[in-house]
């Protein structure tokens, strides 16, 4: 099994080109679509377009659909991007600051923590899956996206993008906070870091996700909720006054 292919800051997908840039803290996509072609992109992702971009959001595979998208952690509908009469510029980028790279997908699968999907080639096929009763990821959910075919899919992260391959029969485990991408041939399985909760929850890491190769993960170098948890005692804290 391949690595996963990263693709360089700038290419050539099956409908447009791209340039990724402002990596990795605050990075952007910008594509530039070929007449007539389409992209999928999550709901919000659109930072700036050229006017004859043409955007078109519905309940992708009927309400069933939806329904996957949304305990997936997307939006329940999808947004598809559409040049018309010519070639359109269009830029992306995700809600937290952090990196964008491309992959490249060769009729294989991945998949991906629903919060880290950013947009899809029109050629592949993005279905939301079963990803552990305990619920795990970047995106904190019950369930992951599944992405298969040919062709570029852009993925974000919190932070930047590590990428680790595990040899045959390899074990690596991960703080599930961190989990992005992985070849969906590699089994895993979601539990405490140890074998008490106590522990668990002193050790500050609670949930993990122990893979084993061959495969290559990706991994976010911070932890969303980790960091909004940093920053609590740093809020205004609101005070009922009496009189």
């Amino acid at each position: 099994m391949s690595d996963i292919s990263v693709l360089p800051d700038s290419g050539q997908g099956s409908a447009f080109s791209y340039s990724i840039g402002y990596r990795p803290s605050f990075a952007v996509a910008q594509l530039s679509l070929a007449p007539e072609r389409s992209i999928k992109c999550e709901a919000g992702a659109m930072v700036g377009m050229s006017a004859n971009i043409d955007i078109e959001s519905k309940m992708e595979g009927g309400l069933w659909g939806a329904l996957k998208r949304g305990v997936g952690g997307r939006s329940a509908f999808v947004s598809t991007f559409t040049a018309r009469g010519g070639a359109g510029e269009l830029i992306l980028a995700p809600a937290a600051p952090g990196d964008v790279v491309a992959l490249n997908l060769i009729n294989e699968q991945f998949n991906i923590a629903a919060s880290s999907w950013l947009a899809s080639d029109s050629s592949l096929d993005v279905d939301t899956g079963w990803g552990g009763a305990r619920g795990f990821f970047a995106s904190d959910s019950l369930f992951i996206l599944q992405v298969r075919g040919t062709g570029v899919q852009f993925v974000t992260s919190f932070g930047a993008l590590h990428q680790r391959a595990l040899n045959p029969g390899e074990q690596y485990v991960v703080d599930t906070g961190h989990v992005v991408a992985w070849h969906a041939q590699m089994p895993y399985k979601v539990r405490k870091v140890t074998k008490s909760m106590f522990r668990s929850l002193t050790s500050g890491e609670v949930l993990v996700a122990e893979f084993t190769g061959p495969g290559t993960l990706l991994m976010q170098t911070r932890n969303l909720a980790a960091f909004a948890g940093a920053i609590v005692p740093y809020l205004p804290q609101s005070h009922n006054s009496t009189g």
